[in-house]
């Protein structure tokens, strides 16, 4: 299998001229926890007082906007983000998203998702819910959502920054460093393996 460039060193390498675009490129871990935190806290209150959702309706709606958040983190995984085109133009916007990541796992400021990007997918991902469940339904699967989307961002910072002591984060970093360093055509999950399971994309782990 051919080795692509990976630089193990903590620095960002620059990405565009224009320094408001490259400002725009980079953020620090906390701030997808400031922007959406509130988020979910609104669709609960919504959710729970003026949609009316009993406490075990409204739990079953979050735990249901998880799971979906599991299937779709490794979707977009697979099919956007691993997703190499052609033209020259459309590789270089590949690499803004995601390439440059595997290029420079260890740059801190690209291991979120800067708000240029995340505020319009979460809205893209709202409006989605409302086409396709009922409005009943909506609060308390995206707060469900948006927490999952919390958890693989700040896990995936978490991931190649710290060193871990409990198992389970030990095998959930081994899952995601296999797939920077051994074969990125497997390993598209980065919260959790199960989609990879499902789907067989997974590694054989000793």
């Amino acid at each position: 299998m051919k080795r692509n460039f990976v630089s193990n060193s903590p620095e960002s390498v620059r990405m565009f001229k224009n320094d408001i675009l490259e400002s725009l490129s980079k953020v620090s871990f906390y701030v997808p926890i400031i922007i959406f935190v509130p988020v979910i806290g609104v669709c609960t209150y919504y959710s729970l007082f003026v949609d009316g959702q009993p406490f075990l309706n409204f739990a079953g709606l979050f735990l249901g906007g998880l799971f979906v958040w599991t299937f779709i983190e490794y979707v977009m995984h697979r099919f956007v983000f691993h997703f190499v085109p052609k033209a020259k133009w459309a590789l270089r916007l590949h690499f803004i998203f995601h390439g440059v990541h595997h290029d420079y796992p260890s740059d801190a400021k690209r291991l979120v998702m800067p708000p240029s990007a995340s505020i319009p997918l979460a809205t893209g991902f709202y409006f989605l819910f409302k086409f396709v469940f009922p409005d009943l339904y909506v609060n308390g699967l995206f707060s469900g959502f948006i927490l999952g989307y919390l958890m693989y961002d700040i896990s995936h910072y978490a991931i190649h920054h710290f060193n871990f002591k409990g198992s389970f984060w030990k095998k959930i970093k081994q899952h995601h460093m296999l797939h920077h360093y051994q074969d990125p055509t497997k390993g598209y999950g980065v919260s959790s393996p199960l989609w990879d399971k499902i789907f067989r994309s997974d590694f054989l782990k000793k």
